[in-house]
């Protein structure tokens, strides 16, 4: 069967969230916004693309930082309104310079930084 993006469950905005995950080791990195066309620019590209909210257009992971992810696989949940975007990350994929957005620990009720920037 072939894959249709539009098959896919968007919020009321046509916007779906995407978990990028390192595909060798699994670590979760970051999770951004794609909408039908930027899941039909990834595939056919083989470089990941997101839809900025703030920005309102599309963005390229790594572009201008470098820091591209290419991407080794594209799975949704069962639900279909939820992407998992397997990549090969190049540098940090957090902006803050870390390898992972998720940097920060709830530990004992206290915030407590586990990632330095790279």
């Amino acid at each position: 069967m072939k894959f249709d993006p539009e098959s896919l469950t968007f919020s009321d905005a046509g916007l779906i969230p995407a978990i990028a995950q390192e595909a060798e080791s699994g670590e979760v990195l970051m999770l951004a916004w794609m909408n039908s066309e930027a899941i039909s620019r990834t595939l056919a590209s083989g470089q990941v693309t997101y839809w900025s909210r703030s920005r309102q257009e599309f963005w390229v992971k790594g572009a201008t930082s470098g820091n591209v992810q290419e991407l080794v696989e594209m799975r949704f949940d069962c639900d279909r309104d939820c992407l998992l975007v397997l990549v090969r990350q190049k540098g940090p994929a957090c902006h803050t310079g870390r390898r992972s957005c998720f940097y920060t620990s709830v530990i004992d009720g206290d915030e407590v930084e586990i990632q330095s920037p790279i």
